[in-house]
């Protein structure tokens, strides 16, 4: 296949999301040429960052840390929040897994995660506080920011892809849109030496004398989804990018790195049940439905099936869409009273709630709405009987952290944020499962080096983002995927860039 038309590069970045992003700024840094290969074209361009909420979780152990990341983009006294040290991402992060998890590579990124943030908002990249998650303001009206949250880029995810485009821009670096990698080019010494692509003038290979891989998962390939993750999966919705569909993790396991992580589960929210198949760029991450803590949540045969209190939603939002995609129709009926509607996110603006007086006449409207969809409106509202039964007739809820008002002698019960549905209006969201990414990867080392099963680095080849495996299982940290991509990113590029020096010239 012919290869003369295409410059030679230092650092191919193989995607053009956080994590790639981060990469190719890091690899430049270091005076390595970089090109990055964006599959999508220009007006889809980003991946899952632009769907993403551009949440960052990051340990600190003051707040000054954080003032300094913002660096004058918003007033300090504006909020206030819990610190949040290494110890208690950690913690957080074995808790939600399961123990299921990489400590070694978990470690790292916490440990690098405030540099990290710190390094973007110099590049130029928007930070700023995360009063988007805070629900209440405290006696001197400042928001009250969840502890794990500190921080939320402007303009959320699509605020972070336009700042690193124009970071990336900024500093010359070339992106390649419609530019769809399908393998890894390697030399007779394992080394890697180009980049197998099919653009508009067909396919060729673009030499380079490494590559990064942060072209995402498989979450919109649905033939991987129903091999790895179960036949249920094949037609769930997909609320990031439809680009994401794992050819190059393949290419890279192939190639002989490790598959690594837990393939069988990934990052699913619930998510407006009437959003499209695919992220919308209208609308990217506003069809979240994350308010159910202060929900009855009932599926179509009317009873309800999680425990909606169990903890924040940041640490519960991403096991949830799993659970209502195992209902029936893959529909959740959050029901709220007017006591909570102080307490919902600016994102259920997105949609039209169903309303009544009166529950009896919410069900014959939810009904109606959602036909040919049918909720059992005899049992629904039996269950809500039994679950307000079950709650003390006045009960003042704390928004911000678990509160343990809870149910008393319910099968499943609710353990925070419990209080009875009984102050119309009332207002249902239908909720269903959005896909946002996939657990499983590769494996790479803490310097971001792809490895093989014997934990021997594939020369010249790197990963980041939601490629690698390792991390996460059944559930997920809100905002650890974003600093996954930036930290493993920055030293993917930097540690590429410094290979690709060393290793001058490449043998063809």
């Amino acid at each position: 296949m012919p290869s003369n038309k295409s410059p030679m590069y230092d650092v191919v970045v193989i995607g053009a999301g956080n994590a790639a992003m981060a990469a190719a700024m890091s690899a430049h840094e270091e005076g390595a040429s970089v090109v990055i290969l964006e599959k999508a074209p220009k007006e889809w361009r980003g991946g899952n960052t632009r769907f993403s909420g551009g949440l960052f979780r990051v340990a600190f152990d003051n707040i000054k840390q954080i003032d300094q990341v913002v660096a004058g983009r918003s007033e300090p006294d504006t909020v206030v929040m819990p610190t949040y040290t290494k110890e208690d991402f950690r913690n957080d992060v074995i808790r939600v897994t399961g123990g299921r998890t990489d400590l070694e590579l978990v470690d790292f990124m916490i440990d690098h995660s405030l540099e990290t943030l710190q390094w973007m908002s110099d590049l130029g990249i928007q930070v700023n506080y995360n009063t988007l998650s805070a629900l209440t303001k405290d006696e001197k009206g400042r928001y009250r920011v969840p502890k794990g949250g500190p921080l939320r880029t402007n303009h959320d995810g699509i605020g972070l892809s336009d700042d690193w485009f124009d970071v990336v821009e900024k500093a010359g670096i070339p992106v390649l849109y419609e530019t769809m990698a399908l393998g890894l080019v390697k030399s007779d010494d394992g080394r890697t030496t180009g980049v197998r692509v099919r653009d508009n003038d067909g396919e060729r290979v673009i030499e380079c004398r490494t590559a990064v891989v942060a072209s995402g998962g498989f979450s919109s390939s649905p033939e991987m989804r129903s091999m790895y993750l179960g036949p249920e999966w094949a037609n769930v919705k997909v609320r990031g990018t439809r680009f994401n569909t794992g050819e190059i993790i393949r290419a890279t396991i192939d190639a002989g790195a490790e598959a690594y992580g837990d393939w069988s589960s990934c990052h699913a929210t619930p998510i407006d049940f009437e959003a499209p198949q695919y992220g919308d760029m209208a609308l990217t991450d506003k069809s979240n439905r994350l308010s159910y803590p202060f929900s009855m949540m009932v599926n179509c045969e009317g009873e309800r099936f999680i425990d909606e209190g169990e903890d924040i939603k940041i640490l519960t939002y991403a096991k949830t869409g799993r659970a209502i995609l195992k209902q029936t129709n893959s529909i959740g009926y959050q029901i709220f009273d007017s006591k909570v509607f102080q307490y919902l996110e600016p994102r259920y603006s997105t949609a039209t709630p169903v309303e009544a007086d009166t529950l009896e006449d919410l069900a014959d409207k939810i009904n109606e709405r959602f036909a040919p969809v049918e909720m059992n409106k005899k049992r629904f509202l039996e269950t809500a009987r039994a679950f307000n039964d079950a709650i003390p007739e006045k009960v003042d809820i704390t928004p911000d952290h678990k509160d343990g008002n809870s149910s008393k002698g319910l099968e499943l019960e609710k353990t925070n944020w419990a209080q009875r549905l009984d102050k119309p209006p009332y207002r249902c969201y239908a909720a269903t499962c959005g896909l946002t990414f996939t657990f499983g990867g590769v494996r790479v080392n803490t310097d971001a080096e792809v490895v093989d099963i014997n934990g021997r680095r594939l020369e010249g080849l790197y990963a980041t983002g939601e490629v690698l495996g390792g991390f996460f299982s059944f559930n997920y940290p809100a905002g650890t995927g974003l600093v996954r991509g930036s930290v493993y990113g920055r030293v993917a590029g930097r540690n590429a860039a410094r290979y690709a020096k060393s290793n001058n010239p490449v043998s063809k």
